[in-house]
């Protein structure tokens, strides 16, 4: 009997709700898995004791990513990690979207600003700047050329407390055709969804989304699988990978391109497509041995 730990975190404020982690819990174990939900950063958690340590809804962990990934390798040298912790520090760090680019997968433009150095924000079109490690459109915002100094401060703000930023342009293609997310699981498509703009005008950036609004289920174009399966083919240690979902919008052209890469603790969203809790009992028995 396998022993399966899902890996979340502690309520808080600004932690969401995981709505799938109970459901698969309870599926794991009528699958005859011995199931838990633990909290990463529990000192009392034996992560040898488990065949498996599946990371679900670690929620916080963009504003620890130091201290995450730093239990990520801890984690891994004692027990199966999915993802594993190679997967986790490159993804953690949203300039892996330059890597992908590189790699010529098509991407939305990206620029990055650490601390200390100065972003170029552009004048002639709408833009967004949220941080390199950010989850859940937390410290994002959409600004226009004219909201130049609103954008300055919150760059001096992310920049005080150590984080990375990036500056994009605002793709308007979200406003229209939305945001679509297709979730892997074991090596396979697993679901897709579309939700509709998170970032609208005049929003703070330290104001709190609805990080999923309108979510309704999507079913792929075969440009949106492949270049899907474009970027997971590019990423590092690939061959390491239970799950992944990838973000995708259409640029400029109409066509597909990567918005985000979520490899370390995606929403499976199983509560909108609950025949996937099936597929993903079997793939993490699969992974537990």
């Amino acid at each position: 009997m396998p022993r399966i730990a899902l890996v979340t975190c502690r309520p808080g404020p600004q932690v969401s709700t995981d709505r799938d982690l109970p459901v698969l819990v309870r599926a794991l174990e009528e699958a005859g898995a011995r199931a838990s939900a633990e909290v990463w950063d529990d000192p009392e958690v034996d992560w040898a004791g488990f065949d498996l340590a599946l990371i679900r809804s670690t929620w916080d962990y963009s504003w620890r990513a130091a201290e995450f990934t730093a239990w990520a390798e801890r984690c891994g040298k004692v027990t199966r990690l999915a993802n594993p912790a190679e997967v986790v520090r490159w993804n953690t760090d949203k300039r892996y979207l330059g890597d992908l680019a590189a790699a010529g997968v098509p991407t939305v433009p990206t620029r990055y600003a650490a601390p200390g150095e100065s972003a170029v924000l552009p004048d002639g079109h709408e833009y967004v700047i949220k941080p390199a490690s950010g989850a859940g459109a937390r410290f994002a915002a959409r600004y226009t050329p004219g909201e130049h100094a609103t954008a300055v401060r919150q760059l001096e703000r992310m920049h005080a407390e150590g984080l990375t930023a990036m500056v994009q342009p605002y793709v308007r293609g979200v406003d229209t055709a939305g945001e679509r997310a297709l979730q892997f699981f074991g090596g396979r498509l697993l679901h897709a969804s579309r939700k509709g703009a998170v970032l609208t005008p005049g929003t703070p950036y330290d104001e709190r989304k609805v990080a999923h609004p309108g979510l309704e289920p999507w079913t792929p174009a075969p440009a949106e699988r492949a270049v899907a399966e474009r970027a997971l083919a590019a990423v590092p240690h690939a061959a390491g990978l239970l799950y992944a979902r990838v973000d995708l919008v259409d640029g400029e052209d109409g066509r597909p391109q990567v918005m985000e890469l979520e490899l370390v603790e995606p929403n499976l969203f199983l509560f909108l497509h609950p025949g996937s809790v099936p597929l993903v009992v079997e793939a993490v028995l699969a992974a537990a041995g």
